[in-house]
């Protein structure tokens, strides 16, 4: 006796548009899991752009594969469950790789067939360029900023001068002032010395033409 087919209904519509809604993707899958004689597991909705990495629900409905809840995941359309052909592999290969299919109502796509096979094998590859392109678009646009001159890395921290002269002379430490400030003591020194700031541990900071009051 064949086992009923557990499947996962996952579907998502975007934040931009409000006339989308998730009810017309589940509708159609789950009258696609009747006509087949599927179970329905549970169903999954995102509210997100394709490009969001924020899918709470996805994320959770993939919990739930890992701890082989059900064996067939069912879309509308693949667009629907990742947002790069990178991302799409890593979410099939997943799948896959703890024996549970994925197949589109809409689309003629299954993992279930061997051409579904092939498509996850065409995607990997597909996936490894799409990586190289980055990769590579990524070292040209640091060259490129380098030959400009531009300063690539993280912002420096603004330290404000101020602010250090008023809680070192009530008497903080320096390693609670750069706590206090959120910065690293590295960040704090190197913005006082720029500044011609008296720096030393056991003295009275003062900034530059504040001497005796002025």
């Amino acid at each position: 006796m064949n086992q009923t087919v557990k499947c996962a209904l996952y579907a998502r519509v975007s934040k931009s548009d409000e006339s989308q809604d998730p009810l017309n993707q589940l509708m159609r899958m789950k009258a696609y899991a009747t006509e087949r004689g599927w179970d329905v597991f549970s169903q999954y909705v995102d509210t997100a752009s394709g490009a969001d990495d924020n899918r709470p629900e996805l994320d959770r409905m993939l919990s739930d594969a890992r701890a082989r809840r059900f064996g067939l995941v069912l879309c509308v359309k693949v667009d629907r469950l990742a947002r790069s052909v990178t991302n799409l592999y890593r979410v099939m290969n997943d799948l896959d790789s703890r024996g549970i299919k994925f197949e589109c109502t809409d689309q003629a796509i299954s993992t279930n067939t061997p051409t579904g096979k092939l498509l996850l094998n065409v995607l990997a590859g597909v996936a490894e360029f799409e990586r190289e392109l980055i990769r590579d678009r990524t070292k040209a646009g640091l060259a490129r900023a380098r030959a400009q001159g531009k300063r690539l890395g993280r912002p420096p921290k603004r330290v404000d001068l101020q602010h250090v002269l008023e809680l070192r002379n009530q008497g903080f430490g320096y390693r609670k002032i750069a706590e206090v400030l959120g910065v690293s003591r590295q960040t704090m020194w190197a913005r006082l010395k720029k500044e011609g700031v008296n720096g030393e541990r056991e003295t009275t900071l003062v900034l530059p033409g504040l001497e005796n009051g002025r």
